[in-house]
């Protein structure tokens, strides 16, 4: 089998970034917390489509996450100094509030980008989708720009400085869009959980569609130094997890930080992370894949079905009679059991396979479909991520 590098991506929500040297954030004794993770698409998120039917939301978020994907390989291969592509379609969502008093707002949160952001007043370009008002830096008493000369403005690469010597940060996703403002500090909330001073971009030109109406921006728990996870690194025990549950539960999933993040599962498997550029993506060595039983031979008249709306590549009539064999990813030191909820979704009157090939770059992403009724845990200072197969919806 050859090695095979791969990310570990997925898109969630959440908005908090802690600064801790110019913000005088001091370190604490390692804590635990968690917030809610909501899928956009699910019943229970307050922007759920209830005109789209299930197989509609699945091609959607399909088609997206091919795209994402292009623009992935587009990185890694130019290399370019820019972020990945902006996350819609597949994200999840936690509420959280910001400045003093608090205002809460939904935003969301991906492990493939950094920085987080809000759009802030005044605005001279914001996308019209948001739904609740902007933040408003001038309504809160904790807020503070970071000036052009400052240790965090010179770290973070800001792009140029106002006449009011504040620091301007500018990103580029790889989808094109955007986003201008400047780099600030506020208090920030979420669920009995306060950070006094935590780093974000008060966005005030940004060039995207977030989607939905009241969706606020974003931030990132990616790897390089300005996420969340690394920022309040020691106040966690620099670990968090996850665990996702199937796309239209009743339930919500959850995101987990510090000690209640630790897998305490029998079954749990562990892989190391693989140091790669950019610092931002989670890597692992994926060794191979196997399906089923390789020895059994294979059942007779089951054709496949083209999908009409070419988002997938292998399907099969709904009412086939077919077992879903189970599919193993052997990662270097942990082999992940994949279950048909992982593997294959009904797709109107067909069922597909949601796994779709790559055969141009030794690049692929483990995405969120796969981690479904999984807790997955980074331990970034040990430098593992471990599985565990879990029933979600009982977190």
């Amino acid at each position: 089998m050859v090695n095979h590098q791969l990310f570990l991506l997925l898109t969630l929500i959440l908005s908090i970034l802690v600064f801790q040297s110019e913000s005088r954030v001091k370190a604490k004794a390692p804590f635990g917390f968690s917030l809610e993770l909501i899928h956009r698409d699910s019943p229970l998120s307050p922007f759920y489509n209830a005109s789209l039917n299930s197989s509609e939301i699945l091609t959607k978020n399909a088609i997206h996450s091919m795209e994402r994907f292009k623009h992935f390989q587009s990185f890694i291969n130019q290399k370019a100094v820019q972020s990945i592509v902006f996350p819609t379609e597949n994200s999840y969502l936690t509420k959280l509030s910001f400045g003093t008093p608090p205002v809460e707002y939904f935003a969301i949160v991906d492990t493939g980008s950094d920085l987080t952001w809000m759009q802030c007043v005044p605005c001279t370009k914001c996308y019209n989708s948001q739904g609740s008002s902007l933040f408003d830096p001038q309504a809160s008493s904790t807020y503070k720009a970071f000036s052009c000369d400052s240790q965090t403005c010179r770290a973070f690469g800001g792009e140029q400085c106002l006449k009011t010597n504040d620091c301007q940060y500018h990103v580029t996703y790889g989808d094109k869009s955007s986003t201008i403002g400047i780099l600030s500090f506020d208090s920030i909330n979420g669920q009995k959980t306060t950070f006094s001073t935590s780093i974000f971009g008060c966005g005030r030109n940004n060039q995207v569609q977030l989607g939905n109406p009241g969706i606020a921006g974003i931030v990132g728990l990616g790897g390089g130094p300005f996420s969340l996870v690394s920022q309040i690194g020691p106040q966690i025990d620099h670990r968090f997890s996850y665990c996702f549950v199937p796309r239209f539960a009743k339930s919500s999933g959850k995101l987990i930080f510090g000690q209640e993040s630790i897998i305490s599962h029998p079954k749990a498997i562990s892989t190391p992370l693989v140091s790669e550029d950019p610092q931002t993506f989670y890597y692992l060595t994926l060794n191979g894949v196997s399906i089923g039983d390789k020895t059994a031979p294979q059942p007779k008249g089951i054709e496949p079905v083209q999908d009409p709306s070419g988002a997938f590549n292998l399907c099969y009539g709904a009412d086939t009679n077919i077992n879903v064999p189970e599919m193993v990813f052997h990662f270097s030191g942990a082999d992940v059991r994949l279950q048909p909820v992982n593997t294959f979704m009904v797709n109107r009157d067909l069922v597909c396979m949601v796994i779709v090939p790559n055969s141009v770059n030794p690049f692929s992403v483990f995405g969120n479909y796969a981690q479904i009724n999984f807790q997955v845990e980074y331990d970034l200072q040990k430098r593992v991520v471990s599985f565990a197969p879990t029933d979600c919806t009982q977190i």
